[in-house]
């Protein structure tokens, strides 16, 4: 089933009184980006991460998030920073004395400088910390593939509808193409009945010309690689890998033979035709950008 790069997905677990939260965010892109902002305690599990999303979600720009829910004696825990409190109080000493000021340094004053209460990393038992990350990204990450697979199902139903489009306009100039060499001739042949007491006309040299103006409209070979690409198109969509690129190459394929019909056809009718096969394959180009 193909899947959609854009999906959300959210995971919590907790173990042993810690209590991580991961969300995950992901947006198209031409490769598999992974970015990763969590706290510092989890920096050494980072390329660990990166890794375990690697293998489920191909492709992508792919945000996590991942927050600790939680303090506890196992998360962060608040600290004095000892020097920095001391430095202040100094400071304020000699504020004091020195500008002959009065009143006496309350706890509360001193505890709403920055930094001299901080958070530091409680003692983390390396297993539990691991178990409960593990937990965590595994919810966020089944919970963001259904809801990619789920927008990678509605976009499925409307690329194959318009591929059903494409193949009744393919019909309709695969019927018209081989008239337009006779009705080139006929008007060429009224034309030139009405000056041909001025002209001394070739019939052998008018079939010539016929022939290669024949040829030179002929796009059957651009019909039947047309065709070829459509079927491998509708085969990607039973696939279980990341086929986006496929996709994406296929689509540029049948816009080259789309347009070499353009260039081909000489006729007003058919270039209609095309016009508008162009125009969905631009609809399903798009569609086919956000495919993982």
């Amino acid at each position: 089933m193909i899947a959609s790069m854009t999906g959300y997905g959210k995971g919590q677990a907790e173990v042993d009184g810690l209590c991580l939260t991961v969300e995950i965010k992901t947006v198209n892109h031409r490769y598999g980006d992974v970015t990763v902002k969590s706290p510092r305690f989890l920096f050494a599990f980072e390329n660990d991460i990166k890794k375990r999303v690697g293998e489920v979600l191909k492709r992508g720009k792919i945000d996590l998030f991942i927050s600790q829910e939680a303090v506890s004696e196992r998360g962060l825990a608040p600290a004095l920073n000892r020097p920095l409190a001391a430095a202040y109080v100094k400071v304020f000493e000699e504020m004091r004395e020195t500008f002959g000021l009065g009143g006496e340094l309350s706890l509360a004053l001193l505890a709403s400088q920055k930094d001299v209460v901080t958070l530091r990393e409680g003692d983390l038992d390396e297993t539990a910390l691991r178990q409960c990350l593990e937990r965590a990204l595994g919810t966020a990450l089944d919970a963001v593939v259904k809801m990619r697979r789920a927008e990678g199902e509605a976009t499925l139903v409307d690329m194959a509808e318009r591929l059903r489009l494409l193949e009744e306009m393919l019909a309709e100039v695969e019927a018209r193409a081989p008239q337009v060499p006779g009705e080139w001739l006929t008007k060429l042949e009224a034309r030139l009945a009405k000056l041909k007491n001025d002209l001394d006309l070739d019939p052998q040299r008018l079939g010539q010309e016929l022939a290669i103006y024949a040829d030179r409209c002929d796009i059957s070979e651009e019909l039947t690689r047309f065709k070829s690409h459509l079927v491998q198109f509708r085969a990607l969509f039973s696939q279980d890998e990341a086929v986006g690129r496929q996709m994406d190459f296929l689509v540029q394929e049948l816009n080259r033979e789309v347009n070499t019909m353009g260039s081909k056809s000489n006729d007003a009718e058919l270039t209609r035709k095309v016009v508008a096969m162009k125009a969905e394959l631009e609809k399903i180009r798009e569609q086919v950008q956000n495919i993982e």
